[in-house]
């Protein structure tokens, strides 16, 4: 008798198998997804703060959006505005893998004006 509960288990082992390694396999996914838009994020953050800094220097507009393009995510939209004794600078980006997903990071950051013009 012994002999048979053995083997029915192992039938039991293969089905549970089957049905737990996919959802690993998509859990691990999910995750290494979010490390990537995380990483898109800081590299977002590090871009506006960079891009704010040239424009508080007052870079001219094309080498702002060139310096903050360069440390953005590949792809990412750059917008430079300047208010008064302000500049804000806006970066946009989708998040790598899964582009078909409605989702994207954004960051913002503002400086003031260096020299009071």
């Amino acid at each position: 008798m012994r002999g048979c509960e053995r083997g029915a288990d192992r039938g039991f082992v293969t089905a549970e198998s089957a049905v737990v390694l996919p959802v690993l396999v998509m859990f691990a996914t999910a995750l290494v997804w979010g490390l990537l838009v995380v990483a898109a994020q800081i590299q977002c953050v590090d871009a506006a703060r960079t891009g704010a800094r040239a424009a508080a220097r007052q870079d001219p507009a094309d080498a702002v959006v060139e310096v903050a393009r360069d440390a953005a995510p590949r792809g990412a939209q750059v917008t430079v505005s300047r208010e008064e004794a302000r500049v804000r600078v806006v970066v946009v980006a989708k998040p790598p893998v899964l582009h078909g997903l409605p989702f994207e990071v954004r960051e913002e950051a503002v400086a003031s004006v260096e020299g009071g013009t």
